[in-house]
């Protein structure tokens, strides 16, 4: 399973602006073609995806000379799944189309025997990224924070 280009790249992008935040840079906004440079991202595509997570709350601009953008609240307070939700990003881990996965003949269509595996591991992306903020990528808090729900063999190779 992958999020496409336009969730990381917000989430790149948000990143970049909490690190210079939490730098305690006093430089003001930050412009995107900054943000652009630095994370080797295209300006344009930038500006549409600051739409959105403008008019989500979590960004705020200045417009003029020396204008840009800052975050709306504190870092801490900006989980990575709010990011991916302003983007309009679904995070879906199935092919289905609600829970229609088959072409079930008469009765219509029907659940694919995989389909609340995929759905559940969803919920479970959707959680841990619910449970990560601005701040934990900024300050490096990422490894190891998924829990194991045993010991197992596996999760020691990694």
């Amino acid at each position: 399973m992958q999020l496409s280009t336009r969730g990381r790249y917000a989430v790149m992008a948000m990143v970049d602006l909490a690190t210079r935040q939490t730098l305690g840079c006093e430089c003001g906004p930050v412009c995107l073609a900054e943000i652009a440079r630095r994370q080797k991202l295209s300006q344009a595509y930038l500006e549409q995806l600051f739409g959105r997570l403008r008019r989500a709350g979590l960004v705020a601009s200045a417009r003029g000379p020396g204008g840009g953008y800052r975050l709306a609240r504190g870092s801490d307070a900006i989980a990575i799944a709010d990011i991916v939700k302003a983007v309009d990003e679904p995070i879906h881990a199935t092919r289905c189309e609600g829970h229609g996965c088959i072409d079930g003949g008469p009765d219509g269509p029907t659940k694919c025997q995989t389909h609340d595996l995929w759905e559940e591991l969803g919920r479970q992306i959707h959680l841990f990224l619910q449970g990560v903020t601005l701040a934990d990528v900024v300050a490096g808090r990422v490894l190891g924070r998924a829990a194991p729900l045993d010991d197992s063999p596996w999760l020691a190779a990694e």
